[in-house]
């Protein structure tokens, strides 16, 4: 059911990208507050993986609840006093859960969740704070754009590696997401592009 859902989802923003109203058209000039807004509630996640290094393809099927945190939330003024940022410079706050199953692994139940503060620098890019990050389950931050079409493009070093995320709407119920993880032991890495809709 969700993968013929996806599918569905996926032929409908082909189909306004074919009549002239894809996202550089439907959220062109977005700002970062907006693209958050239009992320908050109960998403289903497919992700497709391919690890460069270890020639290995993986199928991630998950739910994903984001929602939005007020900036006096305990979690929010943790995560701004561990990287020395001023509670009063975020704009946006949420936070994220996810609970999931891999073709890799069965049997294993991947699951968890991350506060995530954005700080401005200006009306286009600015810091992301995370309780957890991405790449690592450690504390990161890390560097975001909005592009003219309304893409989120995220960067994110860590100790071992670094990560690069274009987050997009194709239409307001369909988020795609490509990522890149780049690591320091070994040359290469793995991209993935990730599907979520309502």
């Amino acid at each position: 059911p969700r993968a013929a859902a996806a599918a569905a989802a996926a032929d409908a923003a082909g189909d306004a990208a074919a009549a002239g109203s894809g996202p550089a058209e439907l959220f062109a000039g977005m700002g970062v507050e907006d693209f958050f807004e239009r992320s908050l509630g109960e998403w289903r996640s497919q992700r497709s993986s391919h690890n460069l290094a270890w020639a290995h393809f993986e199928q991630v099927e998950s739910d994903v609840a984001i929602a939005p945190l007020e900036f006096e939330d305990e979690a929010v003024r943790e995560v701004c006093e561990r990287f020395g940022r001023d509670v009063k410079s975020a704009v946006y706050a949420v936070k994220m859960s996810w609970s999931g199953t891999s073709d890799w692994d069965e049997d294993e139940v991947l699951e968890g969740s991350t506060v995530l503060v954005v700080v401005k620098t200006d009306e286009t890019s600015g810091e992301l704070l995370r309780s957890e990050g991405y790449a690592e389950t450690v504390p990161a931050v890390g560097k975001w754009q909005m592009e003219p079409n309304g893409t989120f493009v995220l960067v994110t070093p860590y100790d071992r590696a670094s990560a690069e995320e274009r987050i997009w709407f194709a239409t307001p119920d369909l988020r795609m997401r490509v990522s890149m993880i780049r690591t320091q032991a070994v040359r290469g890495g793995c991209g993935w592009v990730g599907l979520a809709h309502f």
